[in-house]
C-alpha cells in the first residue's frame, strides 16, 4: 500500500502544534524531522542547542500516526523518548551509530519502549552493505534521494530511482520509504523502482494547496502500480 506522509521540520513546541494542524486536516500521518546540530544542521526541536535535546510531548500530534525521522548522532535514547512519548514508528541513520551493535540495540531498545515500527535510514552515498546485516531487525529502510540532509528543499538526486530498485532487488520483501524532493515529477518512478513510502516536505506544506498537493502525489503514486 502506497503511504504519503507529509513531513514537517519544527522549530519549537509552537510550531509543532502549528505543522500538526495542518497536516490533520488532509492526512493521517507525519514524518517529524529532528536535527541534532551534530549529524546534521542546524539543530531543530526538542535540540535547545547543538547535541542536546529537552523533554517533550507529542500531545500537539494528537489523532496523526507519528513517524519520527532521527538525523542525529548515537540516536538511541532520543528515539526511546520519541517512542514513549507516542511515536509509533522510529527511524535513525545507520551513519549515526558507531556500530552496527550499537544500531541492532538501539532498534531494541525502541520497540521495548512503545513503537509499532522501527527503520533505519540510509544517506545517498552509504554502500548497501553498511546496513545489510541490520535489515533482519528493521521494519523499514528510509532512502535518502538528496545529497546531502538537514534542510528541505535540497534538490532531487535523478540517480535515485536506480538505487532504489538496486536495494529492492537485493532485499524485496523489505519496505522502503522515501525522503528528499520528492514530488509530482519523479515519484512515479520510484514506486516503480521499489518505494511504497514516501516523506515528503517541500512538495507538500510549502504548496499553495497542501490537501490538494498530497492527494496528487497519492494518486500518481498508486497509479505508477498499475
Amino acid at each position: 500500500m502506497i503511504e504519503i506522509i507529509p513531513t514537517y521540520v519544527p522549530r519549537d513546541a509552537a510550531d509543532l502544534a502549528r505543522g500538526g494542524d495542518m497536516i490533520r486536516s488532509f492526512a493521517s500521518a507525519v514524518h517529524v524531522d529532528v536535527d541534532d546540530g551534530v549529524f546534521a544542521t542546524p539543530f531543530t526541536w526538542p535540540y535547545s542547542k547543538q547535541g542536546i535535546f529537552e523533554s517533550f510531548d507529542l500531545s500537539a500530534l494528537a489523532a496523526l500516526d507519528i513517524e519520527a525521522h532521527l538525523m542525529v548522532e548515537e540516536p538511541r535514547d532520543l528515539g526511546v523518548a520519541f517512542a514513549r512519548a507516542g511515536a509509533s514508528r522510529i527511524i535513525g541513520h545507520i551513519e549515526g551509530f558507531a556500530d552496527s551493535n550499537e544500531a541492532r540495540a538501539a532498534l531494541e531498545a525502541w520497540k521495548g519502549a512503545g513503537a509499532s515500527e522501527v527503520g533505519l535510514g540510509l544517506l545517498f552515498a552509504t554502500p548497501f552493505e553498511v546496513i545489510e546485516p541490520l535489515v533482519p531487525y528493521c521494519n523499514c529502510v528510509h532512502m535518502m534521494s538528496i545529497a546531502t540532509i538537514g534542510t528541505q528543499g535540497i534538490p532531487y538526486n535523478a540517480n535515485a530511482p536506480a538505487r532504489i530498485a538496486e536495494f529492492h532487488a537485493r532485499f524485496p520483501d523489505m519496505t522502503i520509504s522515501v525522503d528528499g524532493g520528492v514530488a509530482a515529477s519523479n515519484i512515479a518512478d520510484l514506486v516503480r523502482a521499489g518505494a511504497m513510502r514516501f516523506g515528503v516536505g517541500s512538495a507538500i506544506t510549502k504548496a499553495d494547496d497542501p490537501a490538494a498537493a498530497y492527494n496528487k502525489l497519492k494518486v500518481l503514486a498508486e497509479n505508477a502500480l498499475e
